[in-house]
């Protein structure tokens, strides 16, 4: 009884717990790096996107991410219904640990343009380019985490 118990509290113990979700960041994301650890590195990016209206719905800064809801790209407003084509995007950070004192940010603002049942939706979804106007209030916040850091 006691070899199960202990099994059980080492099994326990070692299971990793995240808010984070399974997702790997696009090729296409922004990338940066801060001077900051995970947790302020987080707080900033999302600080900064909040200073650009980018609507962050969601910030953990002890797991490395935040993302918005769908919202439409002008009104910033919440998308209602199936998001799909250019009037609905989504902005995901993720952001790992660097080098010492130091962390890699990636931001990616998404969309899909297609509908496909068959397929897990985040296979659906690609970067907009960079002349998309959430992608220019994304690029102007990371231009200022730069100068901050």
């Amino acid at each position: 009884m006691r070899r199960i118990c202990l099994t059980l509290v080492a099994a326990t113990a070692c299971y990793p717990t995240t808010t984070r979700p399974d997702l790997t960041p696009l090729p296409a994301a922004t990338r940066i790096e801060l001077e900051l650890d995970v947790a302020a590195a987080t707080r900033l990016v999302a600080l900064e996107l909040d200073t650009d209206s980018i609507p962050v719905a969601r910030t953990e800064p002890k797991d490395g991410w935040l993302e918005t809801e769908w919202f439409n790209p002008v009104t910033l407003a919440p998308v209602r219904g199936r998001p799909l084509g250019h009037d609905a995007v989504k902005v995901r950070a993720f952001v790992d640990p660097g080098r010492p004192n130091h962390s890699n940010v990636q931001i990616e603002v998404v969309e899909r343009r297609v509908v496909n049942p068959a397929m897990p939706g985040r296979e659906l979804e690609q970067v907009v380019d960079g002349g998309h106007p959430v992608m220019l209030r994304v690029l102007r916040a990371v231009g200022r985490m730069q100068v901050e850091k």
